[in-house]
């Protein structure tokens, strides 16, 4: 029996077949329950089968997005099914991260499918919000770029993803976070578009709210996270957060995280990890309005020191119980806050600010420290900003605190970057300091040429700080290196050797690379003492005056070890920087320096030394690596940032300066003097300076024996000027001479050319009688012509207007006429038919009369007479049709009379205008014939002009006919 039911049973789908089935009733089913079922089944199969559900069933699930947003409950099923597919399970037969792709591309090729799924952001309903915001953010992961476009392009869609941070619902608020984070970290136009929708606001609300710095979680990284991408290099947000009381809301919240801090109440250790992290974060913020080289950081910075941040900046480094890394970045940030800015640097330097002294541990008080070294009830004193900066940098010997150090020592160096007044004074100061023996213990002098104090002597960076600091000093200033070169220790007027500045750090220098541990401050030495006598041959030489020195630098580079490239290298370096700028006037002749390192260096070795010092990672990867700890405890910070830039660009100039020859000095321009030039080449240009002395005396005396010949030259001239003048003379007269004759020739050519020219003359007024009596003849002949014209054109005139005002005339009449029998006519026939008409109503009404007596006798008369009734009414109507249709015939003859008047009248019309035209013809004619007797009249005063010019003279009888006859002419 079971065998016959199994036998009957329909086969077993699996999950493609199911999925398939499921997919077209979704697509295919019209009621809303049964495409809710269809989802959920769908739904059963995301995680295990992504490829298929999406393949069959992704546009489908997404049009009901659209079809169905109105049921809640669908939607969050479809929602649901749709992140299911973003997110499959490991196990998964199909997993593979190309579903998320296509998935996030199919979303992405229309715009209207993240409208969808913004449109749901309006919705009131926590899930649809939230999943909503779920998909996007999963698809953002996948395809970033294209997301951002559509999210960009979409209406209001920006407007209501930054609407739900005003949603007091956290995991909303939280996942619009996390989508703004993903969407905003590379478009500045999106960046925009948040920013003005108010975004700075709600973000700040949302910090206020969620307990800001001090007890905030993760919900406040994220809201840094999302103003870190909205400011980072968008001077337009900048600006906009600056204008609209950003700056004023960030005072707010560093100074409530200061007071939370100094309250009796103690932070957890877990909060306090926390408040690290944002007020970093938070810190981290503020430096991006203070980055080097924007247009708005000189205006930034104003601001923050006008809303007082940069003060808050020092409390928070200041402050003893706050972290190493919280106090470091806060240092950093009020460097970033006065560097090249020097109406700031100035006015910080004005400031005080409290200094915590930490009271050390004792055997007695072992729990007085904490980790991280701080120390409780610490003794505070008011001290210059400058004067504590320089003792957190100097006198802090606690290594765990470095980047503290570290961070003081950038602060310093933004004091007195790119102001020189003010870093003149702080080298006057520190000089001062030192020469007056006041045994400041954070006097770079001080502790630079000192022995190390015993105390210090596991804190290598005291001394490599104070080199750090000189060396931005002096780097690239020569009134600061002179005011550094006026130290020096010893008296000699009391028999004391006196040792400058440079030689007690040369000194310093050999002695520290002695020890193993000295490593750090070997190379502070190298750094300052390299761009000290960079360029500058008076610091060159003072380095020279101990011969010791230079043996030194040289045992340092040959000492044999793997441990000691660095050393090594900048010895070679600093070697090579001292020979390329010594003289042949240096305590070690430039030629005698050459000698020693090339015999007791030599070129590869030099060569070798510095090659390996580029190729050191600490060096050549000076700007990606990072600064951990080393083997021995300690950071792995070796160099400065601006040493190393000084190092690399120098690098090619030194490493060749070796090869460069001793006799051939190298010039420095120092303060407007050039220093150093080849003696070699003075006193060949002095050799050369004789033998131009020697060839000028010799064109000299050439000279004078050219002026004798000259002398004698110019006697024989003068004698040449006298006898010229005598022939020039008798040229003269028999030049008149000649002159005379041509006169004469001349005059009776004269009177030949005038006996030719009166036979000329003659002639000519033979033949201007002959013309002008042509002349005469061709005039009469056109006038009579003209005047018959003239009478004949006014005759035809006269006649065709005569005929045409008689034609008008006869058809005016004609028409008045037949105008007139035409109403005679419509009058007598209206008049008639107005007659029938009323014949015909009278006898209508007698009818009708007699109809109604009849009818009261007898039914039989009354049809009768009704009949008769009827036909005589037949007949009127008859009568009175036939009467309307003569009317009408009559109408219309009379518009075919009045037609055929019309045209006879534009007959007549078009006549007058021909005769019009023939009389517009022959005037015409006429001007055209005046205008040829004016053409004779003027060549005929052309000719008389002619015979003037060729001087035939005109009778005036001539002139008075002419006249006349053009008085004639007028008249006529």
């Amino acid at each position: 029996m079971f065998r016959i039911l199994e036998s009957q049973a329909p086969a077993k789908q699996n999950a493609e077949d199911t999925i398939a089935t499921l997919s077209g009733r979704l697509q295919s089913a019209t009621l809303l329950e049964d495409r809710r079922a269809a989802i959920l089944g769908l739904r059963s199969f995301a995680k295990l089968y992504p490829a298929s559900v999406a393949s069959g069933g992704l546009r489908n699930l997404i049009n009901s997005l659209s079809h169905d947003v109105e049921d809640t409950d669908t939607t969050k099923v479809v929602l649901e099914t749709l992140l299911m597919l973003f997110s499959p399970d490991e196990s998964s037969p199909e997993a593979s991260d190309d579903i998320a792709l296509w998935l996030a591309d199919e979303f992405t090729q229309r715009q209207e499918n993240i409208t969808v799924l913004l449109d749901l952001l309006d919705r009131n309903d926590f899930f649809s919000r939230l999943y909503s915001l779920q998909l996007i953010s999963a698809i953002s992961t996948a395809r970033p770029e294209r997301t951002q476009e559509c999210v960009y392009t979409a209406p209001l869609g920006v407007s209501r993803l930054v609407a739900i941070l005003d949603d007091k619902r956290e995991a909303l608020r939280g996942e619009a976070l996390l989508l703004l984070i993903a969407l905003t970290p590379a478009s500045p136009d999106l960046q925009k578009l948040v920013a003005f929708e108010n975004a700075f606001d709600r973000i700040f609300a949302v910090l206020d709210a969620e307990g800001s710095l001090t007890n905030g979680g993760v919900v406040v990284q994220d809201c840094l996270s999302l103003l870190a991408n909205l400011l980072r290099l968008n001077v337009s947000n900048q600006s906009f957060f600056r204008e609209t009381g950003g700056v004023s809301k960030v005072t707010k919240i560093l100074a409530q995280a200061l007071k939370d801090e100094s309250s009796p109440e103690k932070i957890d250790e877990l909060t306090a990890t926390q408040r690290d992290k944002n007020l970093w974060g938070f810190m981290s913020i503020i430096r991006l309005f203070l980055l080097g080289g924007t247009v708005n950081t000189q205006m930034n910075q104003s601001t923050f020191w006008q809303n007082g941040i940069v003060f808050q900046m020092l409390e928070i480094g200041f402050h003893p119980t706050l972290s190493a890394p919280i106090r470091a970045e806060a240092l950093l940030t009020c460097a970033d806050l006065i560097r090249g800015n020097s109406t700031l640097q100035e006015k910080l330097a004005q400031r005080d600010v409290t200094f915590y002294v930490p009271i050390p541990p004792t055997p007695s008080t072992p729990s007085a420290q904490r980790p991280n070294g701080q120390h409780k009830n610490p003794t505070s004193v008011i001290v210059n900003v400058i004067q504590g900066l320089l003792d957190l940098a100097l006198a802090v010997s606690c290594p765990q605190n470095f980047d503290v150090r570290l961070a003081a020592c950038e602060c310093i160096k933004a004091y007195f970057y790119s102001h020189a007044p003010v870093r003149l004074h702080f080298l006057r100061h520190a000089r001062n300091g030192h020469i007056s023996n006041q045994n400041e213990p954070d006097n770079i002098f001080t502790i630079l040429l000192e022995e190390p104090d015993p105390g210090h002597t596991l804190d290598p960076y005291r001394q490599w700080i104070a080199s750090v600091l000189l060396f931005h000093l002096i780097q690239d200033d020569y009134d600061a290196k002179n005011i550094a070169m006026d130290i020096a220790e010893g008296d000699a007027e009391k028999g004391e050797e006196v040792v400058t500045c440079i030689q007690g750090m040369s000194a310093n220098l050999i002695s520290k690379a002695q020890k193993i541990d000295g490593d750090r401050v070997v190379i502070g030495y190298l750094m300052v003492l390299s761009g000290w006598l960079y360029e500058d041959p008076d610091a060159v030489n003072d380095f020279l005056q101990e011969g010791s020195s230079v043996q030194g630098l040289i045992q340092i580079v040959m000492q044999p070890g793997k441990g000691k490239v660095l050393e090594a290298g900048l010895c070679a370096f600093l070697l090579g920087i001292v020979y390329e700028f010594s003289t042949k006037d240096s305590p070690i002749p430039r030629a005698t320096l050459h000698e020693i390192l090339t015999s007791r260096l030599g070129r590869e070795q030099f060569n070798n030394k510095m090659t390996k010092l580029r190729e050191h990672p600490y060096v050549r990867d000076f700007e990606v690596l990072p600064q951990g700890n080393s083997s021995d405890g300690l950071p792995s910070v070796y160099f400065d940032k601006t040493f190393i830039d000084f190092l690399k660009d120098n690098f090619s100039r030194i490493y060749r300066a070796i090869d460069r020859d001793p006799g051939i000095e190298v010039s420095v321009l120092a303060n407007g003097v050039q220093k150093g030039i080849s003696r070699e080449l003075v006193d060949s240009l002095k050799a050369q300076l004789d033998d131009k002395t020697q060839a000028l005396q010799k064109v000299e005396s050439e000279k004078l024996t050219l002026e004798r010949k000259l002398g004698q030259e110019q006697a024989e001239v003068r004698k040449a000027r006298d006898s010229a003048v005598v022939e020039l003379s008798r040229i003269k007269s028999i030049n008149e001479s000649l002159q005379r004759n041509h006169e004469e020739e001349i005059s009776k050519q004269r009177d030949e050319h005038r006996l030719a020219l009166n036979n000329i003359e003659q002639h000519i007024q033979t033949m201007r009688k002959a013309h002008e009596e042509e002349v005469q003849n061709m005039r009469k002949a056109h006038e009579s012509e003209l005047q018959e014209l003239q009478t004949n054109s006014t005759r035809q005139i006269t006649e065709a207007t005569t005929h045409v005002q008689n034609v008008v005339a006869n058809v005016q009449a004609e028409a008045r006429k037949f105008k007139e029998d035409n109403e005679n006519l419509a009058t007598k026939v209206r008049e008639r038919h107005e007659a029938e008409v009323a014949d015909l109503k009278a006898q209508l009404h007698k009818r009708e009369r007699e109809v109604e007596k009849a009818s009261k006798d007898h039914a039989q008369d009354l049809r009768t007479a009704n009949e008769e009734y009827e036909s005589n009414r037949f007949a009127l109507e008859g009568r009175a049709q036939r009467a309307e249709e003569k009317a009408a015939e009559s109408e219309l003859r009379i518009k075919d009379i009045s037609k055929a008047a019309d045209d006879a009248m534009k007959e007549r019309q078009k006549e007058f205008e021909e005769l019009a035209e023939a009389k517009q013809a022959a005037e015409t004619e006429r001007d055209d014939l005046l205008i040829v007797l004016g053409d004779l009249e003027e060549k005929r005063s052309r000719d008389k002009k002619r015979l003037k010019a060729l001087g035939e003279e005109i009778s005036d009888d001539d002139d008075d006919e002419g006249e006349d006859e053009d008085k004639d002419g007028d008249d006529e």
